[in-house]
């Protein structure tokens, strides 16, 4: 543990932040997290945990409970979207997985894994929560960072502090200063529902457990359970033709309708199940180098967003957060404790920023593409991960911060 404990900032409450707060907490620190919603919360639906995440869950001392309400399927398939033939499948259970991954590979419903976290985080004697604060701007010397909020005249005072405020951090902006995220013009309609209202073949995917993909030209859709298989997650994935960068009116029913119109029955049958209360334009941005400025780090989607077809978004998050944790464990000078973060990480999730848009492409092949891309994967056993394993495979660097 660090001798002199220091006092850190955290400035958001999602999954990215809330793994933070905890890693730096068992670190020996003690930790504000300041979130600007009234009360904690998450929004969306299906997240799959790759066994990277899995470990770093362990290493929070969380991996339990987010397994209490998680589903670790048998396999992960992908089908032809309009086919509806199978492409590929990896199997999850097989001695290969086994030998080569320490970590289960789970999917949860993302409030569960968010209420395990702000679970552990209010448990936790060195962790004060604070919602309802809204980072302003923020203003560092030699000695601290101040944090000001628009809802108080009351600054906070940190040694340090880590931005994991998403998307749109503001102190992102203030920091690096790269403008608004990338559009991929791709739109997601996401939600789950109860299990029990698949029907026909669909309720034959369902009762598998396992992790479907079909893939299409410019669409997709991913199909899993969660919450002990009482929900069944879908998420329909798809390019428009009309985006325009100021304007909402692009996305719509109407061409999630239409892109999905020639696909096969099973994909047809999903369609009038999925979600329509909300549209989720998909974006990313570029990677960088500069995650720490001063005093201030940034980590998860502040630090690296990225698309969403590697399934990773999440699970760097929180391998970020273990990478703080164990830096903030061994330096005393949270300087030092953020450089050494930084190299551990950026690299690394830079790799996979990149290979996450890669992969969305060979996802969304149309054509010769597409059948040159079956008949590549098709060509790969269930037990084959050498093209995965690299994802899935934390840096080496990670280490315990218990």
């Amino acid at each position: 543990m660090t001798p002199v404990p220091l006092r850190i900032a955290v400035v958001g409450g999602g999954i990215g932040g809330l793994a933070a707060a905890l890693s730096t907490a068992r670190a020996g620190h003690h930790v504000t997290l300041v979130e600007r919603a009234a009360q904690f919360g998450e929004i969306g639906a299906g997240l799959q945990l790759a066994p990277n995440a899995s470990q770093a869950l362990e290493e929070l001392g969380v991996l339990k409970a987010v397994r209490r309400t998680a589903v670790a399927p048998p396999r992960l398939v992908m089908m032809d979207a309009l086919s509806g033939d199978q492409v590929t499948s990896l199997d999850l259970r097989s001695p290969a997985y086994t030998e080569r991954f320490s970590h289960p590979y789970l999917v949860t419903h993302r409030t569960d894994l968010h209420a395990a976290l702000l679970t552990a985080c209010e448990e936790h004697p060195a962790i004060t929560l604070r919602t309802g604060h809204t980072v302003t701007h923020a203003e560092q010397d030699d000695s601290a960072v101040h944090l000001h909020f628009a809802e108080t005249t009351t600054e906070l005072r940190a040694d340090a502090v880590v931005a994991a405020d998403g998307l749109h951090s503001r102190l992102r902006q203030a920091l690096v200063g790269d403008g608004e995220p990338l559009c991929s013009r791709y739109v997601a309609f996401r939600g789950a529902l109860p299990a029990d209202r698949m029907s026909g073949r669909m309720s034959q995917h369902a009762a598998s457990d396992a992790v479907m993909v079909w893939a299409g030209p410019r669409m997709h859709l991913v199909q899993y359970p969660v919450r002990r298989g009482e929900l069944y997650n879908q998420v329909a994935v798809f390019e428009s033709d009309h985006y325009t960068p100021d304007s909402d009116a692009w996305g719509t029913e109407a061409e999630l309708e239409e892109r999905f119109g020639g696909t096969c029955q099973a994909v047809r049958d999903a369609l009038p199940l999925i979600a329509r209360d909300r549209r989720w334009p998909l974006f990313d941005r570029l990677p960088i180098d500069n995650w720490v400025h001063g005093r201030i780090a940034l980590l998860g989607d502040a630090a690296h967003p990225m698309l969403q077809y590697l399934a990773q978004g999440a699970c760097q998050a929180l391998e970020d957060a273990v990478a703080l944790g164990g830096a903030l464990g061994r330096f005393t000078d949270p300087a030092d404790a953020f450089a050494a973060y930084a190299d551990q990480r950026r690299g690394r999730a830079a790799r996979i920023q990149t290979n996450a848009r890669r992969f969305g492409e060979i996802c969304h092949l149309e054509g010769m593409g597409a059948t040159l891309r079956n008949q590549l994967f098709a060509s790969r056993e269930p037990e084959h991960f050498d093209d995965v394993s690299w994802v899935w495979t934390p840096s080496p660097a990670t280490l315990a911060i218990t």
